[in-house]
């Protein structure tokens, strides 16, 4: 069967994850080396997820803020394993102006006295300011959040999926003891966790990182792991608990109730438009993009059908009306949002066009949809040529529970998919070959804590131990197949972007 996207998830899935993006007009590559040019489709879903976080993390108490994209240099060099965990990664400005050299070319300036690092991100300039900020017990906590882009040199892009420069949410917390900043952590954890399952239809595991894979100068990573159609896994947030690491690093103390200075407790946290990727690799088919309907720009389309030029005016009413109609309808906290594709172009043309963009419905309307009341609907969670004719009033009434259960449908089908490439392995012999022979996905193994042993198999086998899940069903006691030894729990090894 002919499909839209070439070529087919089966055939090339790099090349299809990268004709999705262009099919549905969401980016493409920038000039710039790494970067990427988020186009209005694609935008707006960054806008909806952002509209949705932002409202989500101002309800637990934290307030915006922005701070400088640059950073002195210096400021990395005060937490030691911070600075080597992101030094590879760091552009940085050394000079300022552009003048002309002796043969008219043009070259950097004047030297800067200090060189700044382009954000990152922004535990170090953000410690700076609160050991400013913070002097007692009754300045804390202080929840921020700051909305911004970043800048990691990255040596391999993928639109959405790690691009040197990107779009994202970090959050950065002082509380006035551990237990409270611990908290924090797993609680941002939690709204991660939530936001992907409810909003995204993205099913995740939430857990925490080995010592390898934690963020640098952090005590605990959490992370959110989603299932992508190829079966590697996606970090899609991740959570931080730092101690009092930064704090000692920036000065960050406090005067306690009984007047005794102390240093604080700091977290940070964040998620990125690497959650477009992970949508478009979790939904989308050979057809397109699949948006699950609470995160879509356009929830419905109309596409007039005009064979004949005495049509026109009737039909376009008759579409004008229904919009108007549509717009009135509130959905989890949104009006409708719907737009009339009114471009003269052929019936087939105009509808592809919009599959490729993953909106959820389509309504054609013709001449015999007017004369009729009907309307001819089609699901974009459903085969292209699948569609059904209802009236009017029966659409009106139907609207919001047809989304909703697209949107569910969308994380069972997802949740499914993960459940079904989760495979419990209790020897080598078929751990290796699950990831050398077999379809992959995630492997369900126990690990008795040996960091040779996690990098052996990442050598070996390009897989990496994803999380230590923080279900109970993870926490039984078992054997380390790699070793032979004692293991407290279950931990998730993957091929991973």
């Amino acid at each position: 069967m002919k499909t839209a996207i070439s070529p087919t998830r089966v055939e090339n899935y790099p090349e299809w994850y990268q004709q999705i993006i262009r099919a549905a007009d969401l980016a493409e590559v920038s000039p710039v080396r790494g970067c990427m040019t988020i186009k209005p489709w694609g935008y707006a879903l960054w806008e909806n997820i952002q509209r949705e976080l932002d409202a989500q993390i101002k309800a637990l108490g934290h307030k915006n803020v922005y701070f400088p994209m640059l950073i002195p240099a210096s400021f990395l060099a005060k937490e030691a394993e911070h600075v080597e965990g992101f030094a590879k990664e760091c552009a940085v400005v050394t000079h300022t102006r552009m003048v002309r050299d002796e043969t008219g070319k043009m070259v950097p300036g004047s030297p800067l006295e200090e060189p700044y690092i382009i954000r990152p991100t922004s535990e170090t300039i953000i410690g700076e300011a609160y050991s400013r900020w913070i002097q007692s017990y009754r300045d804390l906590p202080l929840l921020l959040n700051q909305w911004a882009n970043v800048m990691r040199w990255e040596m391999r892009t993928r639109m959405f999926l790690r691009t040197s420069e990107f779009l994202w949410q970090e959050g950065h917390t002082a509380h006035a003891n551990a237990t409270e900043a611990h908290a924090e952590a797993t609680t941002i954890l939690n709204l991660y966790a939530n936001f992907a399952e409810n909003w995204l239809a993205m099913p995740v595991i939430r857990g925490e990182k080995t010592a390898s894979e934690r963020f640098p100068g952090a005590v605990n990573t959490y992370c959110i792991e989603a299932m992508m159609q190829d079966r590697k896994a996606l970090q899609a947030g991740t959570s931080h608990y730092l101690g009092q690491n930064f704090a000692r690093a920036f000065n960050i103390k406090f005067l306690n109730a009984s007047g005794v200075e102390e240093l604080a407790y700091t977290t940070s946290w964040g998620v990125t438009t690497r959650l477009i990727g992970g949508l478009i690799m979790t939904h989308s088919d050979d057809d397109g993009l699949v948006l699950p309907p609470k995160l879509a720009p356009t929830h419905i389309v109309i596409l007039p059908i005009i064979h004949k030029a005495e049509q026109r005016s009737a039909i376009m009413e008759y579409c004008d009306k229904l919009a108007h109609q549509l717009r009135a309808i509130h959905w989890h906290g949104r009006k409708l949002e719907v737009e009339i594709d009114s471009r003269e172009l052929g019936g087939g043309e105009k509808a592809w066009s919009w599959v490729k963009k993953g909106v959820p419905l389509r309504l054609e309307i013709g001449g015999r949809e007017c004369e009729a009341g009907n309307v001819s609907v089609s699901r974009r969670d459903k085969t292209y040529r699948e569609r059904s004719t209802v009236p009017i009033d029966a659409l009106l009434a139907d609207v919001p529970q047809i989304l909703d259960a697209m949107q569910t449908g969308l994380h069972t089908r997802a949740r499914d998919f993960q459940t079904t490439h989760t495979v419990e392995i209790n020897n080598q012999t078929d751990f290796y070959d699950f990831f050398t022979n077999g379809d992959g996905g995630f492997a369900s193994t126990h690990w008795n804590g040996d960091a040779k042993i996690e990098a052996k198999i990442k050598a070996d086998l390009n897989v990496t131990i994803r999380c230590l899940p923080l279900t109970e069903d993870a926490h039984v006691r078992g054997t380390c197949p790699f070793s032979g030894e004692h293991s407290a729990q279950r931990v998730i090894f993957a091929k991973a972007y």
